[in-house]
């Protein structure tokens, strides 16, 4: 205080002196001083005496208002734990206005309200949790926080919170008696709430109309109103004060309004089968229903199991409380239940893993309740855990007797199918995939080889450039042959298949087949009698075996035997080998067994994907049994794998028989055109292939021939409608930008319709055939050789 009075006083004398220098009367500026320092001394006595009348007084109104303006429960205490001052949430919530140190007994109640209190006089916040009984007979946990009301920290202000499970009674009470009970009313159910001794703490309107006056002085209670029938049902008392006290039949559902209740939140149960210190409160919802008749339409459930007995279906019942009644003897067996293992067996999720028990439950809880329509759900049974099956429930459709309806689906098959959709959607995109590769591969594999032919002709056998030429070549025949393993998974390649015995193939191939399995494993081939004709492509029919054969000898390191078998497959034994996808049918079968080491049952499904195999890195690209399987399904034919570890494997391939090696694919010998001979002739070549271009038109130039180029059909077809007379032939790739080789072919027809066409092409001849229909077409297949090339232009010029 004196260092502000000390400064008033220098301020006050330094304006003193500046007004005594400006006028020069020293008398004025010594009265101007006194002045300012007299009224500053009063001012600020007068203020501080402000201060100190109004510090010590605090406006209780005020506060009441604020602490009003708050819906949570509110209170302040003095330094005595008086209470001071509380709104009106409060006193609801603490029964009352006593101080918080009075809403329990001394103990350990009373250690935690002052524990709490001590807490925030120190930290500044306490807290406690006690559970006070209201005048209800409720329990009501409360969370009481504690912080200091001013900075002295002589008054505490209290918060009080109620439980969220108590908020939840408290709320649902108000909603009873309020407007959604009204609601629930006009729909004809009547809501009631009550403690676990079954005393009514709330309800709706209709239910007091239902139940009439009752007896006075006596609390209500549903234990004293409610009767438990045989079917599941209740009774409820009306009028229970007269004499002729009526009864109605009613569907009553309890829903515990507590966190520990382990009581089902939605099982119709007894009231007396409450547990008074476990449980809470409990929501009642009541809906009068037909007492149920002696004799209904649907079966008895006395006959039920004669019923369900003869069904091959798996069947089983339950009541309404979800536990198993009856189970026939299809359902036992699909459930795996054998003998007295069902003794332990009460409900319908003890039949299923434990992480699928809760969804049975609950479907099964529904289905009693009202489920309209059965539902399926995939489950996986205890005795069978790694492959799900199909239950479905249901509710039942009579009113006495069982509530719900299960039925279990062995759908093992199903799956399996549905697996094999998958693998088969995979491996056609696999195939697409490879297909489309293989076909730009081989118009640069054209390329390659061509060139190599055309400078192998400027030189001769012996020369240094001739060998290196020859090595390049044999590389590119190489990968021509890699691309076409490609092509025979994906169905897509080339074949020329004819009437052939598949013993004749299996004979030819013997002296081959023992050299490639050497001395320690044994060779030995098993020829049928009166076997029919197939139809297939000889040579490639050798490399299924040939390839079969390598494996079987890669899985017998050590030794063993191999034994190829032909033999003939009536339709009776097709149906009854009941091989997946294979129709019955008159079938020739080639059988390839070894003594190796066997194929893992988790690999066996895997065996004829691209690029999969059990060798390991260096020793196999994974292509073999995928081309096999491309090479029998393109033939028509099936083949399926049995295997058996440290047993050896048995691949079996079934060809379907013709009936007469008299339908041979060879066609008589046609003349020889005279009007153009070999090596003369126009020749147009639409191909969008640079390079595969230049190849053919060099190689066919060589030859004699005019050789006129397009870089695609829309090219080739300005020139033809340019040419006054046609070329004599046409090659044109099948697929181009722009126009594409069927529709070039189509627009030449309609010039020329004699005009000679060869298509070109690194897809199959039968995918061509298959989707465009133009007659008397050759077809030249990518890659292709110089020779090859000049001889399909001779043959189809002459011929």
């Amino acid at each position: 205080m004196w260092s502000i009075i000390g400064m008033a006083v220098l301020l006050a004398i330094g304006s003193a002196a500046l007004v005594g220098y400006a006028l020069g009367v020293w008398q004025f500026a010594a009265l101007f001083a006194a002045l300012i320092i007299g009224s500053a001394i009063v001012a600020y006595f007068t203020a501080l005496g402000r201060v100190r009348r109004g510090g010590g007084r605090i406006d209780w109104a005020l506060v009441r208002a604020a602490l009003e303006s708050q819906r949570v429960s509110l209170a302040i205490t003095d330094r005595e734990g008086r209470l001071v001052c509380a709104n009106a949430a409060y006193g609801v919530r603490a029964g009352g206005f006593p101080s918080p140190f009075e809403l329990v007994d001394s103990g350990r109640g009373g250690d935690a309200i002052r524990n709490a209190a001590d807490a925030a006089r120190r930290d500044g916040t306490g807290f406690a949790d006690l559970t006070v009984h209201g005048d209800d007979g409720l329990r009501r946990r409360l969370r009481i926080t504690v912080r200091p009301a001013e900075q002295g920290r002589d008054y505490l202000l209290w918060t009080l919170r109620r439980n969220h499970i108590d908020k939840a009674i408290d709320d649902t009470r108000d909603m009873i008696e309020g407007p959604l009970g009204g609601w629930f009313g006009d729909a004809g159910i009547w809501t009631v709430m009550a403690g676990a001794d079954g005393r009514v703490l709330a309800s709706n309107t209709a239910f007091l109309d239902n139940i009439g006056a009752q007896p006075p002085g006596i609390p209500l209670n549903l234990g004293n109103l409610v009767e438990l029938d045989d079917d599941g049902g209740h009774w409820l008392s009306v009028h229970p004060a007269t004499p002729d006290a009526d009864r109605i039949y009613i569907r009553l559902t309890r829903l515990p309004l507590t966190d520990n209740s382990n009581q089902d939140a939605s099982e119709d149960m007894d009231m007396e089968d409450a547990d008074a210190e476990e449980a809470g409160a409990y929501l009642f919802l009541m809906r009068a229903d037909d007492a149920p008749a002696a004799a209904t339409s649907a079966p008895a459930p006395t006959d039920l199991p004669a019923l369900m007995g003869v069904l091959p279906i798996g069947l089983a019942l339950a009541d309404r409380d979800g536990q198993l009644a009856y189970m026939n003897d299809a359902f036992r067996v699909a459930a795996g239940i054998s003998g007295d293992s069902s003794t332990g067996l009460i409900y319908p999720s003890d039949l299923v893993g434990k992480d699928d028990k809760a969804a049975v439950a609950d479907m099964v809880r529904t289905a009693a309740r009202n489920m309209d329509v059965a539902r399926d759900i995939r489950v996986r049974l205890k005795h069978r855990p790694d492959e799900p099956v199909m239950l479905t429930i249901g509710r039942a459709p009579w009113q006495d007797g069982p509530a719900v309806v299960l039925s279990l689906k062995d759908n093992r098959e199903q799956l399996k199918l549905e697996r094999q959709i998958t693998q088969a959607t995979k491996m056609q995109a696999v195939g697409q995939l490879a297909g489309g590769v293989a076909h730009d591969f081989n118009n640069i594999l054209t390329a390659i080889i061509g060139y190599c032919d055309l400078m192998m002709m400027r030189h001769s056998p012996g020369d240094t450039d001739f060998d290196d030429i020859n090595q390049v070549r044999q590389n590119a025949n190489r990968a021509a042959n890699l691309v076409r393993q490609l092509l025979a998974f994906s169905r897509q390649q080339t074949l020329k298949p004819q009437m052939l015995q598949v013993s004749d193939i299996v004979g030819e191939l013997s002296h081959l087949l023992k050299r490639l399995l050497g001395e320690r494993v044994t060779f030995r081939v098993e020829h049928g009698r009166g076997l029919a004709p197939v139809r297939a492509d000889p040579g490639q029919m050798e490399q299924v075996i040939v390839n079969l054969a390598v494996n079987a000898r890669d899985a017998m390191p050590d030794g063993g035997a191999l034994t190829i078998r032909t033999f003939a497959v009536t339709p009776q034994d097709s149906k009854r080998l009941n091989r997946e996808g294979m129709p019955p049918d008159d079938y020739v079968a080639i059988s390839v067994a070894d003594t190796g080491s066997g194929i893992p049952p988790e690999a066996l499904p895997k065996i004829f994907e691209p690029f999969f195999t059990t060798k390991e890195v260096g020793r196999g690209t994974g292509l073999g049994l995928s081309t096999v399987y491309g090479i029998v399904k393109q033939s028509g034919g099936f083949i399926f794998a049995d295997s058996t570890p440290d047993e050896g494997t048995r691949f079996t391939i079934y060809l379907p028989a013709q009936e007469a090696l008299a339908e041979t694919d060879e066609t008589p010998a046609q003349k020889v055109g005279e009007e153009v001979s070999f090596g003369e002739g126009t020749i147009l070549i639409a191909e969008d292939e640079d390079m595969v271009r230049a190849v053919a038109e060099r190689a066919l130039t060589r030859k004699g021939y005019d050789v006129i180029c397009a870089a695609d059909g829309e090219v080739a077809l300005d020139i033809l409608r340019g040419m006054d007379t046609p070329p004599h032939l046409l090659i044109t790739d099948v697929v181009m930008p722009i126009m594409d080789g069927p529709a070039l072919v189509a627009e030449a027809r309609a010039l020329f319709p004699d005009l000679k066409i060869i298509f070109m092409s690194g897809y199959a001849e039968e995918q061509l055939r298959s989707s465009v229909e133009i007659d008397d077409a050759g077809f030249l297949a990518k890659p292709f050789s110089v020779a090859e090339i000049t001889e399909k232009v001779r043959n189809t010029l002459a011929g």
